[in-house]
């Protein structure tokens, strides 16, 4: 992924954060057990300052814990 889209993605990513009224060491917990466990809220910081890279299955998680598509999430 290219570094425009990653920060995109992450500010995606924080805006339906908030909008769950979730801090990111809850959604970072909720994805550890949702079995993503080397998931901090470290990594969770990065991902939405576009600063690392989001895996496949880190991508499922957030789909299913801030309940919302895959579209919502990858939309340019």
């Amino acid at each position: 992924m290219n570094a425009e889209f990653e920060y995109r993605l992450g500010q995606r990513i924080r805006q339906f954060r908030r909008t769950r009224g979730l801090t990111q060491e809850q959604l970072a917990a909720q994805m550890q057990v949702g079995g993503c466990e080397n998931l901090t809220r470290s990594a969770l910081a990065k991902i939405e300052a576009g600063q690392r890279h989001l895996y496949p299955d880190e991508l499922r998680a957030l789909k299913r814990l801030l309940r919302v598509s895959y579209e919502d999430l990858l939309e340019e």
